[in-house]
Parts: structure tokens; sequence; C-alpha cells
């Protein structure tokens, strides 16, 4: 039997050699000095031959144990081999189907537009903690630490939206075959229930007066000014409003066309510009032209404008967020216009909203650009009316 001593002495030789221990194990010496210890077997007749590793990094004793066990799984009709072999392909599976790479890879097969993507991203990087882990092997406990993280923070809703997600990723895993339940389903009840809120909105024309000559009055960033007073002459969603782009405008033709993937309902969708619009976009074009964002983000020009700076800058003028948000300018102009007696397909159309009725959306399949057109130039002159103060009294187009 092989001591330590032995194995130490023992020095390479132009060819391999191998030099029996007991049971099955050997220690094979390389001519490159390398020794490795092999146990040698038989099963159904056939001789084949199992490493368990380098010495000294395995040890005599870890070796004759490797051995032993080999020889218990030999016993029970398995062949040691191939077990070994399937484990390896187990623990590479398991680490290319890890939560991380498993969200990218169902991320990849969406459909998102861009700002949805971004959102996705950026509630998986709040389930950091889960990246690395085999997806198979998390447990529901674990993402419940992860979701109560969030809750800590005071954002519950975003607790439940990061919940919602880490359940459709599960879910494309079920359908892979690297996962075998949607651990998320037993959190149910788990988070702090989301009291369902209206987005703020001023709705009332002298409010939205004051609100136009707060933002008149904005002192900061040119970007994050001309974002202010482009929200409500377009009341598009912030998201789009961010992303805007330079090449999607003309503004010779007063257009501004979004493609499909940036829309939420994955529609392409065009805005018209009214003169007023027009006009702070080429006030900006000097500062931010030359780029492809128009509101770029102030760290990296390859970004677009965060999705905080809008509502940062409204509370910056007075007004927090039960009163008024970036989102709040789409139900103003909705409800203002619909008040005017604007036609509802027409608003629907522009705000980009999805017939709810399903039969309705495949035969209405109408642009109304000519008369969005003229709705976008009345809203621009009406804003303007309500912005010096004018005691603009609402009219039925």
């Amino acid at each position: 039997m092989l001591t330590d001593v032995k194995l130490r002495n023992l020095k390479p030789r132009a060819s391999i050699y191998r030099v029996a221990d007991s049971g099955g194990l050997c220690i094979e010496v390389r001519p490159s000095g390398a020794k490795l210890w092999r146990f040698r077997y038989r099963h159904v007749g056939k001789a084949s031959m199992l490493t368990l590793g380098e010495y000294p990094v395995t040890t005599l004793a870890e070796a004759r144990a490797q051995r032993d066990e080999a020889r218990r799984t030999l016993a029970g009709g398995v062949d040691p081999g191939a077990q070994r072999k399937l484990e390896r392909h187990a623990a590479k599976l398991a680490a290319a189907s890890t939560f991380g790479k498993v969200a990218a890879e169902w991320l990849d097969k969406r459909p998102f537009a861009e700002v949805t993507r971004y959102k996705a991203l950026w509630m998986f990087e709040l389930a950091s903690a889960l990246r690395d882990r085999p997806i198979a092997d998390i447990s529901p406990p674990e993402v419940l630490t992860v979701l109560m993280d969030i809750e800590a923070r005071g954002t519950h809703e975003t607790a439940h939206r990061v919940k919602q997600r880490i359940g459709q990723v599960f879910r494309y895993a079920i359908a892979t075959g690297r996962a075998e339940r949607d651990v998320t389903a037993d959190l149910r009840g788990a988070l702090t229930p989301v009291v369902s809120r209206v987005r703020a909105a001023i709705v009332e024309p002298d409010q939205v007066g004051e609100l136009l000559r707060a933002i008149d009055g904005y002192v900061g960033q040119p970007t994050t000014q001309a974002a202010l007073r482009l929200a409500p002459l377009l009341f598009v969603r912030p998201g789009e409003l961010r992303a805007m782009e330079w090449s999607e405008l003309d503004l010779d033709v007063a257009e501004w066309r979004i493609p499909e993937d940036k829309m939420k309902m994955r529609e392409a969708h065009i805005v018209p510009l009214a003169t007023q619009a027009v006009a702070i976009l080429r006030e900006l074009q000097p500062y931010t032209g030359r780029g492809r964002y128009v509101f770029p983000s102030l760290r990296s020009r390859d970004r677009h404008m965060s999705e905080n700076t809008v509502n940062a800058a409204l509370r910056r003028l007075g007004y927090d967020k039960a009163t008024m948000c970036g989102h709040g300018f789409r139900a103003m102009a909705s409800s203002i216009l619909n008040e005017q007696g604007w036609p509802p397909d027409v608003i629907e159309r522009q705000l980009a909203h999805a017939e709810r009725n399903k039969v309705r959306r495949v035969y209405n399949r109408a642009q109304y650009l000519p008369e969005r057109r003229r709705m976008m130039q009345h809203w621009a002159d009406y804003l303007d009316g309500l912005a010096k103060g004018a005691d603009v009294v609402p009219i039925r187009a």
C-alpha cells in the first residue's frame, strides 16, 4: 500500500506508469511530473478507470475515501464513471441555468417596448441577490427576503411588480425544463397589499395655467425645462418622451414618429407637433441635436434622461406627488379635450390607447391624423391662453 513518503518519492519517467494502492486505487505518474489518483474497476464485464483527483491536492486519505464511495456505487449496480458524468452535466446545466441567465433569456424573447425592457432590467437588478443562484434551487423564503428588502424602502407596489417578473421567469424556466415549479405562488398574501390610486393630475384650467407659468419659470438644465414644456403639449407616456430621438423627428413636416418597439401597445405611433412644440425642439437642437437622444442623460449621452427627472423637476416647482406627476399630463389633456367636445376616438388615438372592444379593435384602424393635427394645434393654443392667464372658456370642437 502507498504512503505519503512513497508518493513523494515517485519520479516521472519517459512514459506514464502506475503504482497500485489497494481495492483498485492507484497513482498514475506522468512524464510531466503530475500524479493522478485513478480507480480501476469493472462494470458488467467492461474495464473502466475513474480519475479521483491530483496528488497532493487530493490526499491519500481523500483518494481512498473516494474509492470506497465508488465501490459502494458499483455494488449498487451503478457505473461510478457514468454517474460522475451525469453529475458534471447536471452541475454544468445548473451553472447555465442561474436566475440571471434565465431572466436574460426570457427578456430577449419578449417583444417589449424599450421603456418596458428598461424597467424589467431595473426590476431584475433589484433582485440581484438571486442572479447567480441556480433557478431550480431557489426557495420561496429566498425570494421573499428579496421582496421584503424592497418593501423596507416603502416601495410596496415595486415589490409586487418585481414578484410578478420573477414569477414570469420561473414559468419560463418550467417550460424550458430548468425548474419544476413557480415558487412565487407560495408567496400569495406575504407582501403588504397595494392600495390602488389614481395618478395625480391637474385638470382645472386655472390650476393648469399656474402650472404652465411655473414651468416657464423653471431654472435648471435646458433639457429638463424643454421636457417639462413639451410634456403638456404632447401628452405622451413619460417613458416615450424621455426616449425621444432626433432621428424620429421631422420638424419640417411637424411630426414625431415613434417606432413600435418603443410603444406600450407595440404599434408605431405618430404625434403631430404643434408650432409651439416645433419651436421648443428647435431651441433645444443646438444643445443635443448632434447626439441620438433629444433628452440625453447628464451622465452619458448614450442613454436618455432618467425616469425621475421630470417628476423631480415638478417637486422643485412645489408640486408634490399627490398633486401632479409626469404621467398626469395625459389625464390633463384627456379630461379637458373631452370636456371641449373633441371626438373620443381622436383623443384615444392620440393617447395611443388600445381599443377595449375587441371587435371594434379589429375593424377600427383609422388614424384620424388630420383631426389629430387640428386637435394638437388647438390644444397648444389653448395652453398658451391658460399660461397667459386668459379667461379661457372651453369651446366644442
